[in-house]
C-alpha cells in the first residue's frame, strides 16, 4: 500500500477561490475498490471518451452534475475522516481531469487534512494536470484500455498516445500507478493487444499493481434509460480461463497481474 504523503508545510491553508465549482456526478462514502483501504470516492461528471463498456455513460460529455465547491466537498469528506483514515479520497468520474481546477483545489485541501489522495483517470487529459495538482496526488489509477492504438480508438473514440505520455510523466515524478485494464471478449482481449500493454508497463518504474478488470454489464440499464445503443449487449463476461490467459501474458514479461 502506498504510504500517504504528509501535508507540505509550504501549502497554503487558505480556502480555494470561491469561483471554483465542480460538477459532481455521485459519491461513494465507503469505497473498497478504488485505491488502498476504505475510501471516499467522488465521481465527477463529464468525460471526452466514449468507451463501449462504460458503466457511467450518464457522466459522458460536458460536465453536468451537482455544482459543488472544493470547500463544500472537503466539508463532507472530513465527516468520514475517522472511517477513511487508513484509506483516503479518490477522485474519479467520468474523467476528473476534465475539471482540473476543481480537482487541484480539492486535492490540496485533502492533503491539508492529511488524507491519502488518489486520482482515477484514463490519462487522456493528462496534459491538464499541472505540477501542483500532481504534487498533491499520492496514487493514480491509470486505465490503459488497450495497447494497440487502433483497438484503443475503436474502444474509446479517442487516441492512445496522450495516456502513454501521461504515464511516462507520472514515472518521472515518481507517482505510483495502479495500471488497470478492462478485458472485453471480442474487443480488447486479443493477445497482441494485451502484449502491448505489458510491454509498455515494463518501461515504467512506478507501476505498483496491475489489475485486470473483467467486463461486466452493470451500466447497461443506463443506456436503455437514455434510449442509447449498447454495443456490447451480446458480449459475454470473460471466463476465469480467459482472465488467467491475460494474466499469463503479463507474467511472461515479469509482471504480476491481479
Amino acid at each position: 500500500m502506498p504510504s500517504p504523503k504528509q501535508a507540505s508545510p509550504s501549502l497554503s491553508t487558505t480556502a480555494p477561490p470561491s469561483d471554483v465549482v465542480g460538477q459532481v456526478h455521485s459519491i461513494e462514502t465507503m469505497g473498497t475498490v478504488d485505491g488502498p483501504g476504505l475510501r471516499y470516492v467522488l465521481f465527477l461528471a463529464g468525460c471526452p471518451l466514449r468507451c463501449q463498456y462504460c458503466h457511467n455513460s450518464d457522466a459522458q460529455g460536458v460536465p453536468r452534475g451537482t455544482p459543488t465547491t472544493p470547500t463544500e466537498a472537503i466539508a463532507d469528506i472530513i465527516r468520514y475522516k475517522t472511517f477513511i483514515k487508513n484509506g483516503g479520497l479518490t477522485i474519479s468520474g467520468g474523467e476528473p481531469l476534465l475539471q482540473p481546477d476543481f480537482v487541484r483545489a480539492l486535492l490540496k485541501l485533502a492533503k491539508q487534512q492529511e488524507l491519502h489522495t488518489t486520482l482515477d483517470t484514463s490519462g487522456f487529459l493528462g496534459a491538464a494536470a499541472d505540477d501542483e495538482l500532481l504534487d498533491n496526488t499520492d496514487l493514480v489509477l491509470l486505465d490503459i484500455k488497450s495497447g494497440d492504438p487502433a483497438t484503443y480508438k475503436r474502444t474509446t473514440g479517442v487516441n492512445l498516445e496522450p495516456t502513454l505520455i501521461f504515464a511516462r510523466r507520472l514515472d518521472k515524478k515518481n507517482i505510483p500507478i495502479w495500471l488497470r485494464f478492462v478485458l472485453v471478449p471480442g474487443l480488447t482481449d486479443a493477445p497482441a493487444n494485451i502484449e502491448k500493454i505489458a510491454e509498455f508497463a515494463t518501461t515504467l518504474s512506478n507501476v505498483e499493481r496491475i489489475q485486470i478488470l473483467p467486463f461486466h454489464k452493470m451500466g447497461e440499464h443506463k443506456y436503455e434509460a437514455a434510449d442509447k445503443e449498447y454495443k456490447l449487449a451480446n458480449t459475454p463476461t470473460p471466463t476465469a480461463d480467459e482472465v488467467q490467459a491475460a494474466r499469463e501474458i503479463f507474467k511472461r514479461h515479469g509482471l504480476t497481474a491481479e
